[in-house]
């Protein structure tokens, strides 16, 4: 069995898309593009994308990080489109206040589903960052991702304008 260097990419059928950063006697520690870090075992079922041998002690951190980021920017399908639900093109979004001395608005759906997927990106990004940062403990990086899960949740509602449902947003999973 080959040991993949830091820097390898793989792709898990799990969790996507993902580079290695960091490697123990059992486990990979993997940054994945959608959920950030996780540590998979060695033997885990994955395909590789790119392998890099013998890299595993004579590569720094910040090295991993600037190639990771490089990866992202390469790999990442930050401007992949994000299809609306069919049931939903053309319509649009019609804000009545309960006041019927104001006028009412009206939001193409087009223009405020773009607007929640930028939000989505957002959070994601975000996410990555924390999970990147060398500035927070690792219980601080759970404390914000326990936060972000509850954002993720909050915006819930919304899914009913995606297509996909791997596009939705995704709230705390009951066990």
């Amino acid at each position: 069995m080959r040991l993949l260097g830091i820097g390898s990419r793989i792709l898990h059928n799990e969790f996507g898309k993902g580079v290695v950063t960091n490697v123990t006697s059992k486990h990979y520690w993997v940054t994945f593009i959608d959920s950030g870090l996780e540590t998979i075992a060695i033997d885990s079922d994955f395909e590789i994308i790119e392998l890099l041998e013998d890299e595993v002690d004579t590569i720094s951190f910040s090295e991993v990080e600037e190639s990771l980021i490089r990866i992202l920017r390469k790999w990442g399908d930050n401007s992949s489109i994000t299809p609306l639900a069919d049931k939903w093109k053309g319509g649009s979004l019609v804000l009545r206040p309960g006041d019927s001395n104001l006028t009412e608005k009206e939001i193409p759906i087009d223009t405020f589903f773009h607007k929640i997927v930028m939000v989505r990106d957002r959070i994601r990004v975000m996410e990555q960052k924390i999970n990147g940062s060398s500035n927070l403990d690792d219980r601080e990086k759970v404390d914000l991702q326990q936060y972000l899960t509850r954002i993720y949740g909050s915006l819930t509602t919304f899914n009913i304008l995606f297509k996909n449902q791997s596009d939705n947003f995704v709230g705390e999973k009951t066990r």
